[in-house]
């Protein structure tokens, strides 16, 4: 076989590899993501967090305490959660979510939900 005729051919395995790879790619950076709130020292830490929609948040308690997840618009809402238990919720529409826990008020946070 020819040096032309090896570099065609291998002009077309990439040209056949390439596309399928690339919208893999894209694939993988357009999938959500997770976003990890932990709740420890009667604290939501961060405090703020920003995800794009579509995006699943989960809170983990860290406290030896129970303590709760609840929307102040009531969108989501967790029961009790004991040392090491998780909540999680995913983000749909866009805007912003104050919560608190309803066992401790002072314990408040805010998901900033974007345009995925």
């Amino acid at each position: 076989m020819s040096r032309s005729s090896l570099t065609r051919r291998a002009a077309l395995q990439w040209a056949l590899v390439l596309p399928p790879a690339a919208m893999l790619a894209r694939a993988v950076r357009a999938a959500p993501a997770a976003a990890a709130v932990q709740i420890k020292g009667f604290a939501f830490v961060p405090e703020v967090i920003t995800v794009a929609s579509g995006v699943t948040v989960t809170w983990t308690n860290t406290d030896e305490d129970p303590h709760t997840v609840r929307a102040v618009d009531k969108s989501f809402a967790s029961s009790a959660l004991d040392t090491d238990d998780r909540y999680s919720f995913t983000f749909d529409k866009p805007g912003e979510y104050v919560y608190y826990c309803s066992l401790h008020p002072h314990m408040k946070g805010r998901v900033v939900v974007t345009a995925g």
